[in-house]
């Protein structure tokens, strides 16, 4: 068990989700005091959102991991205004929060395209300076990414996710028949037959205690904050991590994802959630599926059996629950559809909260002018 773990560590360290970098503004030019001139303002570091780009190809393209714009222009007989320092851009991956060294959110690039200011380029010289320039802004920032997809699976070691990630994308992780197969997020695209494509991430299985960061949960729980819905993947003939811990069955352990959920973040049991009922094809899997169904229908009613830690504030309300098997291939096409559904509900539902937003704004603007008409 203790060279699982060292396997782990070392090839989730690949996977680069956090990246510390130095950032400087470009100093200003001189000023030339004899004629009043001003020199150029240094350039300004900038982080520029950009598709199919990864903090590992940052680390390895700069090593140093120093972004520093150019100095601004001296003032001079030929061109009293300076000109301004070039500007440093860093292609960053989307779903990037930046966070200043005391632990503070300063910036997000979400969207391909959007630009962050890191670093303002000082000054150049000028009356107001004594003609002297001024240096730029520096600082160390960590570039701390959360993956953004449609839907993140969920579960337990061995549940089964990076099988059914398999089945429904044409993703192709890693699986075996041991616990700790994912130890990186796995991105697919589920296609449909009318060109839709939905995003699909296979997050690291979580063990009791994640949210306290026990088996790098923070690492991996954080990853599922910018997920638009969940798919809990549950073995229905239970689990048991080792045999040093303890055999949960499959009600306890979507109460135990559901605890480890709101414990991290209470907002993630939020998120519109399906439930993937995998290993369908396991003896007594039917009995296992009745029993757990009716467990599902009034959870509340079964609390008294468990006990009290397991129990979570919230229970999720799924949207679905669909019985599949990996091995088989029963359920799969079933969850395709339900997903797709599901996200497509989401998406009309933004879209009309939108519109109605648009409208009061747009009765509310009508309603001033007539007022001061």
């Amino acid at each position: 068990m203790v060279r699982c773990g060292a396997a782990v560590l070392r090839k989730y360290s690949n996977f680069i989700d956090d990246l510390r970098v130095y950032v400087r503004g470009g100093t200003g030019g001189m000023g030339y005091p004899n004629l009043g001139g001003e020199g150029g303002r240094g350039g300004d570091v900038w982080f520029v959102a950009r598709e199919r780009t990864t903090l590992k190809s940052i680390r390895e393209k700069y090593p140093q991991k120093r972004f520093v714009a150019g100095t601004g222009a001296n003032s001079s007989v030929k061109a009293l205004k300076g000109e301004k320092g070039k500007d440093c851009e860093v292609h960053v991956p989307l779903g990037i929060s930046v966070v200043d060294d005391d632990g503070k959110q300063i910036g997000e690039l979400n969207a391909a395209g959007e630009r962050f200011l890191a670093a303002r380029g000082g000054l150049g010289g000028s009356l107001a300076t004594n003609f002297l320039p001024c240096k730029g802004q520096r600082r160390t920032v960590h570039l701390d990414l959360k993956l953004i997809a449609d839907v993140g699976l969920v579960g337990f070691p061995n549940a089964g996710k990076s099988s059914l990630l398999s089945k429904i994308s044409h993703a192709k992780p890693e699986i075996a028949n041991y616990a700790f197969t994912t130890i990186q997020p796995e991105l697919g695209k589920i296609m449909y037959a009318d060109y839709k494509q939905i995003s699909v991430a296979d997050l690291p299985g979580l063990i009791e205690g994640a949210h306290a960061n026990k088996g790098m949960g923070h690492k991996f729980l954080k990853h599922v904050e910018r997920t638009k819905q969940l798919l809990l993947v549950v073995d229905i003939s239970g689990f048991q991590l080792s045999m040093k811990t303890q055999f949960r069955t499959a009600f306890e352990t979507i109460l135990l994802l559901t605890k480890e959920l709101e414990l991290y973040k209470e907002e993630l049991v939020t998120k519109p959630a399906l439930l993937a009922i995998n290993k369908m094809d396991l003896p007594c899997a039917k009995d296992n599926l009745d029993e757990l169904m009716t467990q599902l229908e009034n959870p509340q009613d079964f609390f008294h059996l468990l006990e009290e830690e397991m129990i979570p504030e919230n229970t999720l309300e799924f949207r679905e629950v669909i019985p599949v098997s990996t091995y088989t291939g029963e359920g799969i096409e079933e969850l395709k559809t339900c997903l797709r559904k599901s996200i497509d509900e989401q998406a009309e539902q933004a879209n009309e909260e939108y519109r109605k937003k648009k409208l009061l704004l747009l009765q509310t603007s009508r309603e001033e002018q007539m007022n001061r008409s």
